[in-house]
């Protein structure tokens, strides 16, 4: 299956996630969260310096996110942007993307080291190479803004989700190309870590849940989506015109798969030119927990 190009002329796209009718998402270097509707029209809900990732709401309706370079949880109240936790004591490097519970709780992941430095020195090889550059803290934010590490000696935690039933945080390890799970105790805190999937020759970035269990993977490494299920078996991919960094599933039916791409993800490259797009493509099966 293929996708068609729904917006385009962005920089980087990412954590899209459904809500009110519309994707909302990251665009990195326009350091700015916009929303895309139906017929493609984009618009600009906020602005921020840091650079804005994971997206998330409040029960309350309040808007989460991430801002990236100086590692905090921002929170849009009527007046404006407002800082809802410092994750600096956390992240070692840029904060990047999260999920939101039912309750407010936050859980957002971080490189762990310089990404871009790194991949100049070393290349692919060296990234995926045992046991490679360091790993980083997951760290978990309370609805009041308090802040814990949730899972240490993770392999640059990324896109997230919650089942359902709120018991299980299903986390994109990027560089161990790997999807990790955690059963969730009352409190938040994580347990039982265990290998969900290994997925050999993909990145897994963002991802999103379905309603059978299965988890959309947007594979940092190539053109494509891939569904993919427990164990690791890969029972479809969306075929997309560039790399691919986030995907969810939305629209009225929940049906419709989004997928956040670009020519790059290298930060100077991707700032220069514009070559993000959204592109769209059809599932067979709607959206399910959480983002």
């Amino acid at each position: 299956m293929a996708s068609s190009v729904l917006a385009e002329g962005l920089y980087f796209g990412e954590g899209p996630r459904w809500h009110d009718g519309r994707l909302w998402f990251s665009d990195f270097y326009d350091r700015a969260v916009k929303t895309v509707d139906a017929t493609g029209t984009v618009e600009t809900v906020v602005e921020t310096p840091g650079q804005p990732s994971g997206l998330g709401w409040l029960p309350d309706g309040r808007l989460l996110l991430v801002s990236m370079l100086d590692r905090r949880l921002l929170r849009l109240d009527p007046g404006g942007l407002a800082e809802h936790a410092d994750l600096s004591s956390i992240a070692t490097f840029h904060a990047n993307d999260m999920v939101v519970d039912a309750g407010g709780r936050a859980y957002v992941g971080n490189f762990g080291f310089d990404l871009d430095a790194f991949m100049a020195e070393h290349g692919i090889p060296g990234l995926l190479a045992d046991p490679g550059p360091p790993t980083a803290a997951l760290a978990r934010v309370e609805p009041d803004g308090t802040v814990h590490v949730a899972a240490e000696g993770m392999k640059f935690p990324n896109g997230s989700v919650i089942t359902p039933d709120g018991a299980t945080l299903i986390v994109a390890e990027t560089i161990a190309m790997r999807l990790t799970a955690f059963d969730i105790a009352a409190d938040g805190s994580l347990s039982d870590r265990r290998v969900w999937a290994d997925i050999p020759g993909i990145a897994p970035d963002g991802i999103c849940l379905d309603a059978e269990g299965a988890v959309w993977v947007a594979n940092a490494l190539g053109a494509e989506c891939a569904r993919v299920h427990e164990g690791g078996e890969v029972s479809e991919r969306v075929e997309v015109s560039q790399p691919c960094y986030a995907c969810m599933l939305g629209g009225d039916d929940g049906t419709t798969l989004f997928a956040l791409t670009a020519a790059t993800s290298v930060a100077a490259e991707a700032a220069r030119a514009r070559t993000g797009r959204v592109e769209t493509a059809r599932a067979a099966v709607p959206h399910a927990g959480r983002p």
